[in-house]
């Protein structure tokens, strides 16, 4: 096999590295804006693995690159979701424009295969009202939200059109090494800066699914092996949720800050367009043969002592 990663250096694109290295021929493709090459590190001198610094911008180099591979994992976009209220056309340039590129590539260039990273902000803000994959109507209320969803419409619309085959996964909250924004990773962030105080975003009762990176790199690879339908629709999630001041706790309890007062900003949510409660059921997933290893609690505590260097 042959893969193709775009944003490889990044996140949960090195987790995807780290699984494959040993399966085929890998090909990361990463501007280094967010992502960075120490990620890959490890696997620098293996001679399947091949570096191309690009950006999915640049459509005739992409074209190029993408030549020749068998799937497309594609993780490049924005990775802030509340930078998006200040920069209105972010998700747009650095979202859905970018995956129509990535697309029209693969298009041209005879590859039929694409792995997609959406999320629950596409089912918009409903309570707790569970999110199931036929849940409708869809109505994002960030910019991040809406470009996911203009992914998968324009995912369908590739797959259907030139016979491609799509697999989409709705993702939690993904956790884990290596994660350069968060919940966790800014707690820990601003407790190294002030041991004393947390500033906590909201009210702390945002309550959602987190999802350790190890647990999502399996489900997509699961995905990508038991499904054959053109476009391939699965949530992926815990069975549980975790509130944000359970995920405080955690990190001070790692830290060894039980003492340090937790101060809220208030209201409800953590910034315009954050969806404060999402269930996501993942039972799709489940009845196709796959649950998740770790839950919420599990995978933010995990997350969090590797990000501390004690895993």
């Amino acid at each position: 096999m042959r893969y193709f990663i775009t944003g490889g250096a990044g996140f949960i694109g090195s987790h995807m590295v780290d699984a494959l290295i040993d399966q085929g021929r890998i090909t990361v493709y990463d501007n280094f804006s967010s992502g960075q090459r120490e990620f890959l590190a490890r696997h620098l001198d293996k001679p399947n693995l091949s570096i191309v610094e690009g950006d999915c911008g640049d459509l005739p180099h992409l074209k190029e690159a993408v030549a020749g591979h068998d799937l497309v994992i594609h993780y490049a976009s924005n990775p802030d979701i509340a930078r998006g209220f200040f920069e209105t056309d972010l998700d747009l340039r650095e979202g859905t424009l970018l995956t129509y590129n990535v697309l029209e590539a693969m298009r041209v260039s005879g590859v039929g295969r694409i792995l997609y990273t959406s999320g629950s902000g596409i089912y918009g803000d409903v309570g707790t009202t569970p999110t199931p994959e036929g849940f409708g109507p869809l109505l994002p209320i960030s910019f991040y939200g809406a470009s996911k969803l203009a992914c998968e419409g324009l995912i369908s619309a590739f797959c259907h059109q030139f016979e491609m085959r799509g697999y989409i996964l709705r993702m939690g909250n993904v956790v884990g090494r290596r994660q350069t924004h968060g919940v966790g990773f800014d707690f820990i962030n601003k407790l190294t800066a002030d041991a004393s105080r947390l500033e906590i975003l909201g009210d702390g009762s945002q309550q959602k699914s987190y999802v350790h990176v190890s647990d999502v790199i399996a489900a997509h690879l699961f995905v990508a092996g038991h499904t054959k339908e053109p476009v391939n629709l699965f949530n992926l999630a815990t069975d549980d949720t975790l509130d944000v001041t359970s995920i405080a706790k955690i990190v001070l309890e790692e830290m060894g800050l039980e003492n340090a007062a937790l101060q809220y900003t208030g209201g409800d949510r953590g910034w315009k367009g954050d969806v404060p409660q999402v269930r996501l059921p993942a039972e799709k997933l489940k009845a196709l043969g796959w649950t998740c290893r770790h839950d919420s609690a599990q995978a933010v505590r995990r997350s969090v002592r590797e990000m501390l260097g004690k895993e």
